[in-house]
């Protein structure tokens, strides 16, 4: 299968459309800003609050006559420009795949050598978020705004935040939680030092992961570090840029008062982080971008919360010419395991936190509502400092291939540092209201991930879909479910290369991303709780129809409380949804015909632990007979904290091959 790597089969098409776009787009952006100027969210009225009352209605007074007259004038040429646009759409192509040109960063095909399919397996990190990247005027109504600027931000949070190298702690002690100061010491970059002194102790396992910050932060898996990871002797392929640290169970391991000092004293004497080069002037101009203290979400951030992040300079060493004129700089981020509520539940098979940062080693993404244009640009740029292969402006236009006519695309972008096999996009014809003016429908894809010392390739399918919204449209919701089950199972018939006897290809995971519009809480949606889609594929956070399991929380965040202060930071916004009285005040609860909608302050016992609407599935069926997959880990993340209303997601898959196990 052919990826399409331009919108058009050719230049002139290409050409033609751009100019009948250009006639139409200062109606469209003068439009945008005319609704817009009469959408406020709260941040802009809690910023006018100090202004007198009038001064606002005179700027509406004053711009609002000279938008309406320009876009009066510019009638006539988006006219023209639409009656050119609109038969393009029938010649063009369903989404655009970008490849990386730059070869110093591409390391696709580096990761494939790094499974041996005769160890004990590779683990994998999928990642889902709705970003609402509408245009500004209809984002307003989530009560976000600044498209193109948050578009900016969100790419570069999710690479700086996947880029991070990833630590592992060990434990010695099984009652000892708690981190000594001498284990800060052995924090040690993956690209220099001593690495040979990495250790590895039976005990209970913490993960702590760090922000990268160096010039070269686009690279997150240098030839350096992976040789360097040749020479540590952890044999663990799933694992790049893993520094593993070991923590004695001496002194019941809490950290004395002159420890502290000196720790304290090696974080401020390795100076302050170096700002990005990146021009960041048009962030200022909205709260989710500014950096306050305690703000980890971005690496432009001088100070981190005292709780969470330890600053940590490059060990001294032997270390090459390049990493020296880098001056590495780590924040590391403790992120604690073993919280309360996860103590409570210790019969799970695997780890599951409300995360400040998206997982280090984020293999895969898939992005839903990035509508705009101009803003999937800006964040594809971004992500291409991580990601070597996106698809992005996946979806129809116009009356293409569907029932009604479609104004914008599906709003599905996936991203990957494995290379893109195959690709295929599916229109849900069956969209109901303001749902049907967006092409929404399900993104199929094929990577592949390693191959076997017989050259057999490894291979794996995702997919991310983005369902009706209008809540109850059940029956919508459902038809769609049973569609994108068909759909997978042709692609994966169509894209197969293997045979039974003759395999040419092991498919080691199959998993389903993306915001399905509905909870497994709330009474109204019991018709897809119970669909058979549940049958075939796992959800690690869910017990059964109508039941989530304890640890679970909402995904879709009260869009009045984005941009309180106790909630507009990423570790504000963690601390705050660790609690259930924080839960409540700034998630969206599964509704009842016994509660109003407003959610702010509420007190009362409510069902679960808010609506989770955003999925990320597995299954076990279809793939190679003698592998096994397992959730590692399962994140809540709130690293987007103030760009958008939905909290992201990330697991971790670990595919074990059965052979050489200890």
């Amino acid at each position: 299968m052919v990826l399409y790597t331009s919108p058009f089969p050719n230049s002139f098409l290409s050409v033609l459309h751009s100019f009948s776009w250009g006639l139409i787009f200062p109606c469209y952006w003068l439009a945008d800003r005319l609704v817009a100027s009469f959408v406020p969210t709260t941040y802009e009225k809690r910023q006018r609050a100090d202004d007198p009352c009038y001064f606002h209605a005179l700027c509406i007074i004053i711009t609002t006559p000279i938008y309406l007259a320009l876009l009066v004038a510019s009638l006539p040429f988006a006219l023209i420009g639409f009656l050119l646009w609109s038969p393009l759409q029938s010649a063009r192509r369903p989404y655009i795949y970008s490849r990386l040109e730059d070869k110093n960063h591409a390391n696709g095909a580096t990761l494939l050598t790094e499974w041996k399919a005769a160890g004990n397996g590779k683990s994998f990190c999928f990642g889902s978020a709705n970003v609402c990247l509408l245009p500004d005027s209809l984002a307003r109504f989530n009560n976000v705004f600044n498209t193109q600027a948050r578009a900016k931000e969100i790419g570069r949070r999710i690479r700086n935040g996947a880029s991070r190298p990833q630590i592992k702690i060990y434990i010695d002690s099984p009652t000892n939680t708690s981190i000594s100061a001498a284990s800060f010491s052995s924090l040690v970059s993956p690209q220099g030092g001593d690495s040979t002194n990495r250790t590895v102790n039976t005990g209970i396992k913490r993960t702590t992961s760090m922000e990268y910050k160096g010039d070269n932060s686009g690279s997150n898996n240098s030839e350096d570090s992976r040789e360097d990871k040749g020479g540590a002797g952890e044999p663990n392929e799933g694992e790049e840029n893993t520094c593993i640290v070991r923590i004695n169970g001496e002194d019941n391991g809490h950290m004395s008062d002159t420890e502290t000092d000196t720790v304290n004293g090696q974080a401020h004497a390795s100076g302050p982080a170096e700002p990005s080069l990146e021009g960041d002037a048009e962030l200022s101009k909205t709260p989710n971008h500014k950096q306050k203290e305690g703000d980890s979400g971005s690496l432009d951030s001088y100070s981190a919360s005292r709780e969470s992040l330890v600053k940590v300079r490059v060990g001294d060493g032997t270390v090459d010419q390049s990493t020296v004129n880098n001056k590495l700089l780590y924040k590391a981020s403790i992120m604690k395991k073993t919280s309360v509520r996860k103590k409570k539940h210790t019969d799970e098979t695997f780890d599951h936190e409300i995360c400040a940062f998206f997982p280090a080693n984020l293999d895969f993404l898939c992005l839903q509502e990035v509508f705009d244009k101009r803003a999937a640009e800006k964040l594809k740029e971004q992500l291409h400092h991580y990601f070597e292969y996106i698809v992005y402006d996946v979806g129809v236009y116009s009356c293409h291939s569907c029932c009604s006519f479609k104004f914008v695309n599906s709003g599905l972008l996936f991203a990957s540092r494995y290379p893109v096999m195959d690709a295929a996009y599916h229109c849900y014809p069956n969209g109901r209201g303001t749902d049907s003016l967006a092409s929404k429908g399900a993104l199929f894809l094929k990577v592949q991930v390693g191959s076997t010392p017989q050259d057999q390739r490894i291979v794996g399918y995702i997919s991310c879909t983005h369902l009706q919204a209008i809540a109850g449209d059940t029956t919508v919701r459902c038809e769609q479910l049973d569609m994108l089950q068909d759909w997978l199972s042709e692609f994966r018939k169509s894209t197969s290369s293997s045979s039974t006897a003759n395999p040419e290809e092991l498919v080691a995971f199959d998993v389903i991303c993306g915001d399905l519009n509905f909870d497994n809480c709330s009474s109204e949606d019991k018709l897809e709780q119970q669909h058979s889609l549940f049958t075939h594929y796992k959800d690690p956070c869910r017990i059964g129809p109508g039941e989530d399991k304890p640890w679970a929380i909402g995904t879709l965040l009260d869009p009045e409380g984005l941009y309180d202060e106790e909630v507009c930071t990423p570790d504000n916004l963690q601390k705050v949804l660790e609690s259930e009285e924080g839960r409540k005040g700034y998630l969206v609860y599964p509704t009842s015909k016994n509660h109003s909608s407003s959610q702010k302050g509420r007190k009362a016992s409510l069902k679960g632990n808010g609506r989770r609407i955003d999925y990320m599935l597995y299954t076990e069926e279809g793939l190679y007979l003698e592998w096994k997959v397992e959730v590692e880990e399962f994140s809540f993340i709130t690293q987007l904290a103030g760009l958008t209303d939905h909290l992201p997601v990330a697991m971790r898959l670990m595919v074990s091959t059965g052979e050489d196990d200890p």
